[in-house]
């Protein structure tokens, strides 16, 4: 992940909208990325992004670097994503959902990029389960490819509770595939 130097920080801190400009290139993708795996709903997703830099410029003087310049962002991105869930109280699989999770894992290209609408179908047949924090942590871990100490900085759970999670969340979405036939 790429880091903003301080510099650039601190422009920010003072007001810089332009440094600003290099932090939202920076980690628009990274944020991006993690609201559309969160809330499985494009739309939501692009608020959320949005709604996460508007809070990273009104706090950014808040930022005091005991941890690092992403994982503050992934905190704020991380809670926007879980109040959007408990207001909206989570989207339910549609019927198609199934049949794109059915005919991708039937192709052989396993290198294959998914569409964001692909991304969307399957996460939510297979998330569908997850309680919130199940689904925070599946996602940090195993889509974000985050260690569990940076989970930690982000969610604020303890390493027993990101395992428990992480143990469920795999399981849940075990039993999932298992469901639809895939062993």
């Amino acid at each position: 992940m790429e880091q903003i130097n301080t510099e650039i920080l601190t422009r920010c801190q003072g007001g810089d909208k332009t440094a600003f400009s290099i932090v939202v290139s920076t980690y628009q993708r990274m944020v991006w990325s993690l609201a559309l795996k969160m809330l499985c709903d494009e739309e939501e997703a692009k608020d959320a992004t949005q709604e996460t830099f508007i809070k990273i410029w009104v706090h950014i003087k808040r930022y005091d670097g005991s941890s690092s310049f992403s994982t503050w962002i992934y905190r704020i991105a991380s809670n926007i994503c879980l109040d959007r869930l408990k207001a909206s109280r989570r989207l339910v699989p549609l019927p198609e959902d199934e049949s794109v999770l059915r005919e991708y894992a039937t192709t052989g290209d396993s290198q294959r990029q998914l569409e964001n609408s692909e991304w969307v179908a399957i996460l939510r047949l297979l998330a569908d389960r997850l309680s919130d924090k199940q689904r925070l942590v599946f996602t940090l871990s195993h889509l974000e490819g985050l260690d569990s100490t940076e989970i930690s900085s982000i969610t604020g759970l303890d390493a027993k509770q990101i395992k428990s999670n992480l143990y469920v969340a795999r399981q849940t979405i075990r039993e999932q595939l298992k469901r639809l036939g895939y062993e």
